[in-house]
């Protein structure tokens, strides 16, 4: 069975970091991208940040500047390190896969992750 699972998701305040991980089971993630995608309270999913098989990655302008994605081929999974977090990061936050590059069409990502919470308050 091909997985993903978020982990790292909780309460913290504006201004504050918080680092998401991206764990794939049942498949190797080296042939892949992986994106971050967002939900908020009464909001669309939205991607956020992807880097795709060969390393190159992405962000979205609402992140860029304090949120960083990584990847780890050998622990097989993905990082998403979190600063200077504001409260309209509030959200749940998905991890996601598709085959080799990154994509802006969501039905391109074949494996999803249950998510996450993330919430921002003080």
């Amino acid at each position: 069975q091909s997985q993903l699972v978020e982990s790292g998701g909780g309460l913290v305040q504006p201004g504050g970091s918080l680092r998401l991980s991206c764990e794939a089971s049942g498949f190797s993630l080296v042939n892949y991208a992986v994106a971050w995608f967002r939900q908020g309270p009464g909001q669309e999913r939205v991607q956020i940040s992807c880097i795709n098989s060969g390393g190159i990655m992405n962000y979205a302008d609402s992140v860029k500047g304090r949120f960083t994605i990584s990847r780890d081929n050998a622990k097989n999974m993905v990082g998403l390190q979190m600063n200077n977090v504001k409260p309209e990061d509030t959200a749940i936050y998905f991890c996601a896969a598709a085959f080799v590059r990154c994509s802006d069409y969501y039905f391109a990502f074949e494996t999803w992750g249950r998510g996450t919470q993330v919430t921002v308050s003080s």
